[in-house]
This record gives structure tokens, sequence and C-alpha cells, in this order.
């Protein structure tokens, strides 16, 4: 399994560390790392992550690293991550992957 962003994810992650470096580079920094480890999990384990409760019929799962909800979904041998909110942030559904 591969680990990849759709543009609209890769745009929310980079915004999370933009915002976080703008007052804690440390921080940031930190929170890149824990969040890159945690995708990387998805390697191996695809399916590890919890469905989402507030679209439960959807075949999306997520994966947190607090504070933020990182949102993907499995498609072939690809992990697509979708999105990414912070948990105080209400959910919308998740954007399919192009394809999908």
């Amino acid at each position: 399994m591969k680990v990849r962003f759709t543009p609209s994810g890769d745009r929310q992650f980079l915004d999370v560390i933009a915002y976080i470096l703008a007052d804690r580079p440390a921080a940031a920094r930190r929170f890149h790392t824990r969040a890159l480890k945690a995708l990387s999990r998805l390697e191996k384990f695809p399916e590890s992550g919890r469905r989402i409760p507030e679209f439960r019929g959807l075949p999306y799962r997520e994966v947190i690293v607090r504070p933020y909800r990182f949102f993907y979904r499995v498609q072939g041998t690809t992990v697509w991550v979708v999105g990414v909110w912070h948990s105080a942030q209400l959910a919308t559904e998740p954007e399919a992957p192009k394809g999908a």
C-alpha cells in the first residue's frame, strides 16, 4: 500500500502546518512528524482507522493525530488522504479521490 494525498487533502494538511508554524515552529515540526508516522502505519494496516462516525455508510475512515482528524479512503493499493479537519470542526462529507 502507498499513502497519498488528494489535492484537497494535501492543501488542508499544508494549511494546518502553516497555521501551527505561524506561532510555534517547533510544534509544527513535531506535529508534521507525528502525522506522517501515523499515516505511514496505513501502508501495512489500511483498515486500522475507525469509520468516520458522522458518515458510517461511506467507505471512509479516519486516523486521529490530536487535535486533527485525517480522513482517508482505500482504493486498490492506495490509501488516499482526502481531508484534514480540526476535531472541533464539524465534518462535511469527504471529497472522493479522482476516478472513484
